[in-house]
């Protein structure tokens, strides 16, 4: 279970990343000297691909893309991103931490820290805490429950080590289950295994049910305080959890659920049909916001997310912004950006195909900033 903490964070930074055969980039490396870095390009030189390798090095997978094959260059066998960091208190304060991810030539992943080979690569998650905001996040606003449920799972694997490893099991019960449900001829169903798989997805899903509860719970106002800020002025917005276990015990729902479950070939209960229900004066907010609303509700969204981050972890996240110039107004985006400024002190990765619209943005905002040219 994560604990929140209330003490000043400390600045997390990388100082530098090196891409071997990642995506577009053959064998380059960037460093960074700023806390607010502005990565400049036309559209299709890498922005995004830069972005996408830091959140590597944090999260040990790809923001935009489940399949670690299509992350390699084209024609290549395998990739390597390496990166330093230094300021989170577990790191040592006299050297920067190298972490390094490798995916070899047979598609198996290797992560480094300091030389040393990670047993577990879902051990590192969390360790270097990292948002991301992307314009294909909009589907949490707009798209179904699996988006919304996939943005507070990923929240919570940051938070704390213990619920991946909770999440991994319950869905392979899950995986597990509906596959016998789907070999079930009718009339022979093995009563005893179909237990046994109900009692595993009771004991994975109450305890993710009670830290999704917990989380939302600490979630929700910071959620309703961004947006004020982001938007200039106060809405009648709600975000609340919704799922099936607040209708009953787990087992007993399963028990209940049986026939159907054995009718449709599928579990259909189970946090695993949880979702986030987000509305505006009272009404689903999907159907009502305009898009200024809804951009807003999903940059307050990701704030709050990283404020959590950074009242558990005690060190400022990654703030990884992609593309945002064109998703908010002026009113919108100048909100944003005091906010990164002036509240948020962790370091900030923005992509724009414009220097001087970004140079013009922080230098109103009083803040100087790094730009990286990719050509």
């Amino acid at each position: 279970m994560f604990i929140l903490r209330t003490e000043h964070a400390g600045l997390l930074q990388l100082h530098d990343i090196a891409l071997f055969q990642f995506k577009n980039y053959p064998n380059t490396r960037f460093r960074f000297h700023s806390r607010i870095i502005g990565i400049c390009g036309n559209n299709g030189m890498g922005k995004t691909n830069l972005l996408d390798a830091i959140y590597y090095l944090c999260c040990t997978k790809s923001y935009f893309g489940s399949t670690d094959a299509l992350n390699t260059l084209h024609g290549a066998a395998g990739f390597r991103i390496a990166g330093q960091f230094s300021g989170a208190e577990w790191m040592s304060p006299d050297e920067p931490l190298e972490v390094v991810c490798v995916l070899r030539e047979n598609g198996k992943k290797e992560l480094h820290a300091n030389a040393r080979v990670l047993e577990r690569v879902a051990d590192h998650v969390g360790k270097i805490p990292c948002v991301v905001i992307a314009p294909d996040d909009a589907e949490i606003i707009t798209g179904g429950s699996t988006d919304r449920r996939r943005f507070i799972d990923g929240l919570l694997c940051q938070l704390d080590a213990a619920y991946l490893a909770e999440l991994m099991c319950y869905n392979r019960v899950l995986q597990q289950r509906n596959s016998y449900l789907k070999s079930c001829a009718p009339g022979r169903t093995d009563e005893s295994l179909l237990a046994v798989y109900d009692s595993q997805l009771v004991q994975h899903g109450e305890i993710l049910f009670r830290q999704r509860s917990q989380t939302m719970e600490a979630l929700a106002p910071l959620i309703h305080q961004r947006y004020t800020q982001i938007a200039g002025r106060e809405e009648n917005i709600s975000i609340r959890y919704e799922s099936p276990l607040q209708q009953g015990r787990f087992g007993d729902l399963l028990h209940l659920s049986r026939q159907k479950d054995l009718a449709l070939q599928r579990t259909t209960t189970g946090i695993h049909r949880d979702d986030l229900v987000l509305e505006l004066d009272d009404q689903p907010f999907k159907q009502l916001a305009s898009q200024g609303q809804r951009k807003s509700l999903l940059f307050a969204l990701k704030l709050a997310e990283l404020k959590l981050l950074q009242q558990s972890k005690q060190v400022s996240p990654l703030l990884l912004l992609d593309d945002v110039f064109e998703k908010l107004d002026e009113t919108r985006m100048h909100n944003l950006l005091h906010y990164v400024c002036t509240e948020n002190n962790g370091q900030v990765f923005i992509t724009d195909t414009q220097a001087t619209r970004l140079e013009k943005a922080f230098s109103d905002c009083g803040t100087p900033i790094q730009i990286v040219e990719i050509k």
